[in-house]
């Protein structure tokens, strides 16, 4: 008798959003009709030109605005269902952040700065500080832990910007061109330890940029218009 085999399942996606749509002040319309989902573990890269609306996309996707249209679900849970304390605490546990501006405190030191997140999630403070002084190790800053932002270069600010991303080991990452303001031999540098960093972690990557370059490091890359997201 020839044995049955059960239907393979598709992965229910970390993140997923379904026809949103976002419009400026004066009403330009940003995207429509987007449709997005990125399996745990994936890596996505979003493209397009300055003003097409990736930050705004990144925003929405975070639950730091709201679109005009549509739905965004994380782990499961749909954030227009969130009153704004449930959308903080699921965006501290579940999210880390990669800016292009890095937006780290410059009265903190560098392993403050990275035990930032845990901080946020209640973590006891010297196990925080013990946890930040590792991932800034990993990120090739070694007993840098008592320095300030201001004695770093552009390229040590971001790796430090990625260490606070993934300190709390949140299982969603969202960069916004992480290496706009780096030269390019230290945004290559940068790219390659954020790969690394992210396949280590196991982490879903939404990486918006108008580079093809940073695009390159993602599992698939789409690009974004008007009309919502297609394969780039």
């Amino acid at each position: 008798m020839q044995a049955m085999h059960a239907p393979k399942s598709t992965p229910v996606p970390l993140l997923s959003a379904s026809g949103l749509r976002k419009t400026v002040p004066g009403g330009r319309v940003l995207f429509s009709g987007l449709e997005l989902a990125v399996a745990p573990g994936e890596f996505l890269a979003i493209m397009g030109e300055s003003g097409a609306g990736k930050s705004a996309l990144l925003n929405l996707l975070a639950g730091l605005d709201s679109a005009d249209e549509g739905t965004i679900t994380i782990q499961g849970q749909a954030l227009d269902r969130l009153g704004d304390d449930e959308r903080t605490r699921l965006r501290r546990r579940a999210i880390g952040f990669v800016f292009q501006a890095f937006h780290l405190l410059p009265h903190l030191t560098l392993a403050q700065n990275v035990a930032l997140p845990l901080a946020l999630l209640g973590a006891n403070a010297s196990s925080a500080l013990d946890r930040a002084r590792h991932m800034l190790g990993d990120v090739g800053l070694v007993d840098r832990d008592d320095d300030y932002p201001r004695e770093l270069s552009g390229g040590e600010l971001q790796r430090v910007a990625i260490a606070r991303a993934l300190v709390h080991a949140p299982p969603l990452i969202l960069a916004d061109e992480p290496t706009g303001n780096l030269d390019p031999e230290t945004a290559a540098g940068i790219l390659e330890l954020f790969s690394a960093q992210i396949r280590l972690s196991g982490a879903s990557v939404v990486l918006v940029t108008h580079s093809r370059i940073a695009a390159a490091v993602a599992d698939r890359t789409w690009l974004l218009t008007s009309s919502g997201l297609a394969p780039a």
